[in-house]
């Protein structure tokens, strides 16, 4: 967990940074801060296909550079263009090479519902994340205590948002409230080994209830992983890396829809 621990490390003095620069008051007074947020859990529940959360992400720090010719602009008018259910868009800079600034930028712009997926730890980012044009949030079950979930996922409510609820392994099922955290994803990337395993989700979805709406995540680059995941119970996939490394990202966007369109098979 030493990836985490140094990820957590920089995001406490990221955060202690934040605070010096602005307020709550200040997020309060920026622009998009009262536009009303759109819903995920409605644009994805009930949907007979398996919906596509598509992710804007630079580089990662098991991958490196990822997109070279990357537009987060040009990316997300590409994923608005084929209708996806959401965007999800890294905001790390360290690790991840993203900005809160592309989040604000494709606010402007937005046709479907913004994730902002980044470290969350402290309820000024979720105001700041709010006033960046964010619809909802990424929590890490690894990254925070029960208690801590609890009153991010409330702080994220207040403000109209709705929150992404993810966890790696079947041991942090324990700090879920499924009456709270509607939004489960389950990530199939080993924490420690980076290793990818789509059993993951299979085995998570078997344990949650049938009320919650399941995201897969990670390790999704082919109809067969499309499949397994539909019939693992998933409601939706986040994909990023197979989109950000493809030529045409429409074209592979495409593709990935007609493998998603043919609805669970009970």
């Amino acid at each position: 967990m030493n990836f985490l621990t140094n990820i957590l490390d920089t995001k406490r003095e990221e955060v202690a940074k934040l605070k010096r620069m602005y307020s709550i008051n200040s997020f309060k007074d920026m622009e998009l801060f009262p536009t009303q947020s759109l819903s995920f859990y409605n644009n994805v529940k009930g949907n007979k296909n398996l919906s596509i959360i598509a992710e804007i992400k630079k580089a990662s720090p098991s991958k490196g550079l990822i997109r070279e010719d990357f537009s987060h602009l040009e990316i997300a008018k590409s994923y608005f263009s084929q209708e996806v259910n959401g965007v999800s868009i890294l905001t790390d800079k360290n690790y991840f090479k993203g900005d809160i600034n592309y989040l604000l930028d494709i606010a402007k712009i937005k046709q479907a519902p913004l994730l902002r997926k980044d470290f969350i730890i402290d309820p000024i980012q979720i105001y700041e994340a709010k006033a960046n044009g964010a619809d909802l949030i990424l929590l890490i079950c690894e990254a925070l205590s029960k208690e801590a979930i609890k009153d991010l996922t409330e702080t994220a409510y207040e403000l109209g948002l709705e929150v992404l609820l993810e966890l790696h392994s079947i041991n942090q099922l324990e700090k879920i409230d499924p009456g709270l955290n509607k939004i489960i994803g389950v990530n199939n990337r080993n924490l420690e080994t980076f290793n990818v395993d789509l059993s993951v989700t299979q085995n998570i979805y078997s344990l949650l209830p049938d009320e919650v709406l399941l995201v897969s995540e990670s390790g999704i680059n082919s109809k067969e992983d499309v499949d397994f995941i539909r019939n693992a119970g998933a409601d939706a996939i986040l994909v990023g890396e197979h989109l950000m490394r493809a030529k045409s990202i429409e074209d592979k966007l495409s593709e990935l829809k007609s493998w998603c369109a043919n609805g669970r098979q009970d």
